[in-house]
């Protein structure tokens, strides 16, 4: 059994020394392992730091982006590399207790696919803390998951997933959702979080939104793909039923009350454009509908073409 460690990192040259004292020091147990450092454009001397390590340390590998990509980036070029059978990812600015593999190693050793880490303790600003917590329990309802902590750095992956799954853009915070479209089994467990010793936090509160759209995203590509009109006709209905509504009221008012429609005029107008709308969503459904038939036929030739040669 090997152990790959993925770790991104970006300007933490002061924590780096005492990272790699704690990493030797808890994967020694092991007989085979490696950890993979994404530089993502550090500036502050972490990639000379890194290189020089890498150098004296067959066990230490560097992957070195010329400019910052984001996290996605880096844990998808890590993931490439990594040939462990188990991978585990961590942050490397040292709130992440690498004491904490063991525990997540156990645990994929149980048979889980996928084990998440929950940071119940966090030693975090509250303007941090109180996002995040907004953010997973939205994420939790959208996706079905149900984990405490989607953005928690400390994870444990078996190979098959980190090979099958896809992470880019802002992705990354939602790879237990895209594990769990894949049907892999997921756990969690509490781990140890520890406060902030050098530097200040990477993350601002864009993030929120940028997460947001990002899961909208994995949403709309991974359950409607296949049928858009299930996802386009849902909001077509909704707009078609406002809209009747609203012109019987409309009528109501000219055949019942005996009241001139110039009178309601905003309100006629009003009903018309979301009966518009509600067409127009049935519409986007159906082009939907027919590019994805296009793509699967083109496919299903493709996989005939490669099966008979």
């Amino acid at each position: 059994m090997k152990i790959s460690i993925v770790i991104p990192v970006f300007n933490e040259n002061e924590s780096l020394p005492d990272l790699k004292g704690e990493l030797d020091k808890n994967l020694s147990a092991y007989p085979d392992w490696e950890v993979i450092f994404i530089d993502d454009g550090s500036s502050d001397g972490s990639t000379e730091y890194l290189a020089d390590l890498c150098a004296q340390d067959s066990h230490y590998k560097l992957i070195q982006f010329y400019r910052n990509y984001g996290k996605s980036a880096a844990l998808s070029e890590g993931f490439k590399l990594a040939d462990g059978d188990y991978i585990i990812t961590m942050d490397a600015d040292l709130q992440d207790d690498p004491a904490e593999i063991s525990k997540l190693v156990g645990k994929l050793e149980e048979g889980w696919d996928l084990v998440s880490g929950w940071k119940k303790i966090r030693h975090d600003p509250i303007g941090k803390t109180l996002p995040s917590k907004l953010f997973n329990f939205i994420t939790r309802v959208m996706t079905g998951v149900k984990i405490h902590d989607f953005n928690c750095g400390l994870k444990g992956y078996k190979k098959s997933v980190v090979k099958s799954i896809e992470v880019f853009g802002g992705r990354h915070r939602y790879i237990p959702a895209l594990a769990g479209q894949r049907k892999f089994t997921i756990t969690e467990i509490i781990v140890n979080h520890r406060a902030r010793q050098f530097g200040e936090t990477k993350y601002g509160g864009s993030r929120l939104f940028h997460g947001f759209f990002d899961l909208i995203t994995i949403l709309f590509l991974n359950r409607y793909d296949q049928q858009p009109l299930h996802l386009f006709g849902f909001f077509g209905l909704i707009s078609l039923h406002l809209g009747l509504i609203v012109e019987c009221v409309v009528l109501y008012f000219k055949y019942g009350l005996g009241e001139p429609f110039a009178k309601h005029m905003a309100l006629l107008m009003f009903g018309i454009m979301l009966i518009v709308i509600g067409i127009q969503f049935f519409s986007l459904g159906l082009l939907g509908e027919l590019m994805a038939r296009t793509a699967q036929g083109q496919e299903n030739r493709i996989r005939k073409i490669t099966h008979t040669g």
